[in-house]
């Protein structure tokens, strides 16, 4: 039986438990906002991420893994439904889902684990939703701690753990202090290259690699405490990150998240593969591997056979959706793409695309916006990137192997009109199956009116006045 010791380390007892035989532990950290392309796994050669990298190198690289929406609170009921969000019901972030969907927890409950979350894993009070053993929000600072106590003092250790544990960086506010100097870093090239850009960015790698590192305790805590390696690793984003064209957006750069799996001596070590997966196959994958019973009538299904090397592929097609996130974001999106192509329906073209980065420009946040609307008034080229962010054609047409960061829309070309309309098709039927009603939730800020900040600027002032 698992135990612990007196002097503050954990350990395990030489003998397992017939109860544990065949049912691994598990460990799922999950991060809040972290860009893909933004870690050593992924290519990047500034942000140091050196617990990612030696979970990648001891384990699977998925590079071709995608959340259902981009945005905390759809992306997590997704999860912990294996739903996509019209069908769970928490379409714009900040809103439920459906109590009677959230089953993952259940699911693995009903396997014979304990369930625990530490930090942000459900969003906000959909945690009570996920039906935990234990769960606490713990805020960054604390969660090494808090998850060191619940190994200590653990009681049901009978019973194989799952154990969930997300950070909430890089999420903004970013830190203050910065470990990158900014003058030195690479800005993506879609960016305006200002001073208070290439601070913020400095400050957003500076929480990529504190939650790095605190992702690398959690995973010493869980081998002192399992006595071993032998328990499955699981590392991934809920989306891309509070930047221009990631977060609220169906571009890569806001839908394909970093997923890393390891299980030594079961899952392949060093290994990358191509086969296309949803965040909503992690709740069956994980009920799969607990020798549990996976829902029925879900959209996700299982990617074990990808972790055991039994297959090289999973999906065909990846579908994500956006509708969403209270007044400062409203600007539904839905979106079709295979490996090589993408087709992107923006359903109001006739409004700004906007969200919170752009109006509710705070430090540490998006405060770096004021630098790019300065910038827009002599400079032609930051005026077109400007441009470009707050206004989107109805329909968007990417070939992903020539242009992965999708910067040149091919939806005008002749030679692609066939493959868009079978794009445009899938997405359609797709839509139907799911009870997508393709509903703009709250006001949009029209074309013909002012942008979203001036909008909130003016609603501001004439808010202090009726004051005064």
């Amino acid at each position: 039986m698992l135990s612990t010791i007196g002097s503050g380390g954990l350990c395990a007892a030489d003998k397992t438990p017939a109860s544990l035989v065949g049912k691994p532990n598990i460990v799922l950290f999950l991060a809040d906002d972290h860009g893909r392309l933004d870690s050593s796994v992924f290519g990047s050669t500034q942000v140091k991420t050196p617990a990612m990298q030696s979970l990648a190198d001891a384990g699977m690289v998925f590079d071709h893994a995608y959340v259902a929406s981009p945005s905390c609170g759809p992306s997590r009921a997704a999860l912990f439904s294996g739903l996509m969000p019209a069908r769970n019901g928490a379409e714009p972030n900040h809103t439920p889902p459906r109590p009677e969907t959230q089953t993952m927890v259940k699911a693995l409950q009903a396997a014979g684990y304990e369930v625990v979350a530490f930090g942000k894993v459900a969003h906000g009070a959909n945690a009570k939703l996920a039906g935990f053993d234990e769960a606490t929000d713990a805020v960054k600072e604390q969660l090494a701690t808090t998850v060191q106590d619940f190994l200590r003092k653990r009681h049901q250790k009978d019973k194989p753990l799952c154990l969930m544990v997300g950070d909430h960086r890089p999420h903004v506010s970013w830190s203050r202090n910065s470990a990158y100097d900014p003058g030195t870093v690479t800005l993506p090239d879609h960016f305006i290259d200002t001073p208070e850009t290439r601070e913020h960015w400095a400050r957003y790698l500076t929480d990529i690699t504190s939650m790095d590192k605190l992702m690398g305790q959690v995973d010493k805590m869980a081998r002192d405490y399992f006595g071993s390696e032998d328990f499955v690793f699981i590392y991934s984003s809920d989306h891309g990150a509070q930047w221009p064209l990631g977060k609220w957006n169906l571009y890569d750069a806001g839908s394909r998240v970093p997923l890393l799996v390891r299980w030594p001596g079961r899952i392949e070590a060093g290994k990358r593969t191509d086969a296309m997966v949803s965040w909503i196959d992690i709740m069956p994958t994980l009920v799969d591997l607990a020798g549990g019973t996976v829902p029925e009538a879900i959209d996700g299904k299982s990617f074990v056979n990808v972790l055991f090397g039994k297959t090289t592929q999973h999906r065909e097609v990846i579908y994500t959706t956006h509708s969403g996130d209270g007044n400062k974001n409203v600007y539904p999106i839905r979106a079709v793409q295979t490996k090589q192509y993408k087709y992107i329906r923006n359903l109001r073209p006739d409004c700004f695309h906007s969200n919170h980065s752009d109006i509710d420009r705070k430090d540490g946040a998006g405060a770096y916006w004021d630098s790019w609307d300065e910038a827009a008034k002599s400079d032609p080229k930051a005026a077109e990137v400007v441009k470009k962010y707050y206004q989107r054609p109805a329909v968007e047409f990417f070939d992903l192997e020539k242009d992965p960061h999708e910067q040149n829309n091919l939806a005008s070309l002749p030679e692609q009109a066939s493959r868009i309309k079978e794009m445009s098709v899938m997405l359609d039927e797709w839509m139907k199956e799911q009870g997508d009603t393709q509903a703009t939730f709250n006001e949009p800020y029209l074309l013909s009116g002012p942008t979203p900040f001036d909008f909130a600027k003016e609603k501001e002032r004439r808010l202090m006045n009726r004051k005064q």
